[in-house]
């Protein structure tokens, strides 16, 4: 009878970790899930672990269009190896990439090697990038029932890059995120990034930008930036208050459930000397459809793809930082529904003193 007593409590102990185990999982495929619909799956320095095409497989392209209209396929460089880059404009990761793809380029082009981006972006975003960093490799705007999107980069995010050989078969594993893609790169052009470097132009090691946010004490980078009805917000419109600085996204999952915390945080404490204050991405239409929904009333402005986002060193959504009235940061970066909450009633304890 005591050794069914001991199986009964170890099943169930089995049982509860397995279900536990479960719940976990089940988070960490919605949260992947949640990433990889933002652009942000495959940030640098990570790996899915996922093989990609196996090497030796062959990469179709139909004529494709670029930025200007010119049709261009991958049979163009056949004779040469390719860099094929995954790459979205809206992707934060592929933003903090592009200085860096940029050096490559001559060293690139000298080991017969052609750097493609491949985007299911429209012409214009991906156009106003590669003008921004000085990018002048090709731009395959590819449509996603295309054999690009369907087969070569069937649910990968982006960065993710493959490097061809001069028969276009994939000549490596895939490189997943901008360390690896930037690995991969290396690795092509070996000795060649040893070249000497322009006036002022800073070695791969040291171009980084900041990406875990502005620390305390850091003076808060100062904007003017279009509202959502027309006008424009500045931060230094705020001066003398306490903001609540939120970065978010309109198809962000947790920048969702982030909403109505935030209408209720500016109803209390509004009259307290605290300014909620939103910086979104993307279409205007579609931001203040979901500020209608859900009846914002604190100002919510509209920043160019994720510029002022890497001037506060931040690519992902929803974050926010808390800024005392002399414009300083207060909080460093706070991200994810609970960390931001956290900040509220510390700031309004600290301001009733």
């Amino acid at each position: 009878m005591l050794q069914g007593f001991i199986l009964i409590s170890l099943w169930t102990i089995l049982y509860q970790a397995v279900k536990q185990q479960g719940r976990l999982l089940l988070r960490l495929d919605d949260l992947d899930h949640r990433l990889t619909q933002a652009g942000l799956g495959a940030g640098p320095g990570t790996s899915t672990g996922q093989g990609g095409l196996e090497v030796g497989t062959t990469v179709f392209s139909p004529r494709l269009p670029d930025p200007d209209g010119r049709l261009i396929s991958l049979d163009d460089f056949r004779g040469k190896r390719v860099l094929l880059v995954h790459w979205n404009p809206d992707c934060a990761f592929c933003e903090l990439l592009a200085p860096d793809l940029v050096q490559f380029q001559a060293d690139l082009r000298t080991s017969n090697v052609q750097l493609v981006l491949a985007s299911p972006a429209d012409a214009e975003s991906n156009r106003e990038l590669a003008l921004e960093h000085g990018l002048t490799c090709p731009i395959l705007l590819m449509p996603d029932d295309g054999p690009l999107a369907r087969e070569t980069f069937k649910d990968q995010g982006t960065p993710v890059a493959y490097l061809l050989d001069e028969q276009g078969k994939v000549a490596q594993p895939v490189a997943v995120g901008g360390d690896e893609i930037l690995a991969l790169a290396r690795g092509v052009v070996g000795n060649r990034a040893k070249r000497i470097r322009l006036p002022g132009e800073r070695p791969l090691s040291q171009s980084r930008i900041e990406r875990n946010g502005l620390k305390a004490g850091t003076i808060a980078p100062a904007f003017r930036l279009p509202d959502l009805r027309g006008g424009s917000v500045a931060l230094e419109d705020y001066r003398g208050r306490s903001v609540l600085l939120v970065f978010s996204d309109p198809h962000c999952g947790p920048c969702e459930e982030l909403a109505p915390h935030l209408v209720r945080i500016h109803r209390e404490y509004r009259d307290g000397g605290l300014v909620v204050l939103m910086v979104t991405r993307g279409d205007v239409a579609e931001n203040r459809r979901k500020a209608d929904r859900y009846g914002f009333e604190f100002p919510v402005v509209l920043q160019d793809r994720w510029r002022l986002s890497k001037e506060y060193g931040i690519f992902a959504m929803p974050v926010a930082f808390l800024i005392d009235e002399k414009g300083i940061i207060k909080r460093g970066l706070a991200q994810g529904v609970a960390e931001i909450l956290a900040l509220v009633p510390e700031e309004m304890t600290a301001l009733r003193i």
